[in-house]
């Protein structure tokens, strides 16, 4: 049992190989963009980021939330959204080979969302019906 572990723990790819993103770089990448991100292997999400530090964030049910991200104080890129004023936040990785992982803090790198597709294209989340 215990060489199991062992086996499996030299096997795991080490923490160095994955780089942080800065938060400068953050923004330099997803600016103007639309990230769909996956989970476990399957759809999760995708995120539109605007010019002004907005974002769109849309659940693959098609369930949209406004939002803004920041850079707090330990260097986390942080969501909060619509509804929700407490920050969510993240550190951006790129992994070998260049894949692109964003990471909860505390959570475990299994439950990474991993990002599927990079495109230029607008999220269809229409604006909430302002009652006219």
């Amino acid at each position: 049992m215990i060489r199991a572990g062992l086996a499996l723990a030299l096997c795991a790819a080490p923490a160095w190989a994955e780089r942080p993103v800065s938060p400068a770089e953050f923004e330099q990448m997803v600016t103007g963009r639309t990230l769909h991100f996956d989970r476990y292997g399957a759809p999760f999400g995708s995120e539109q980021y605007f010019d002004d530090k907005r974002v769109i964030w849309a659940f693959e049910d098609g369930q949209c939330q406004r939002g803004i991200w920041f850079e707090n104080a330990g260097g986390d890129i942080c969501f909060v959204y619509d509804g929700d004023p407490t920050p969510q936040c993240w550190s951006f990785l790129e992994m070998p080979g260049g894949a692109f992982h964003a990471r909860a803090n505390g959570a475990e790198p299994a439950d990474d969302l991993v990002t599927r597709e990079t495109v230029d294209e607008d999220l269809d989340c229409p604006l909430p019906d302002l009652g006219v």
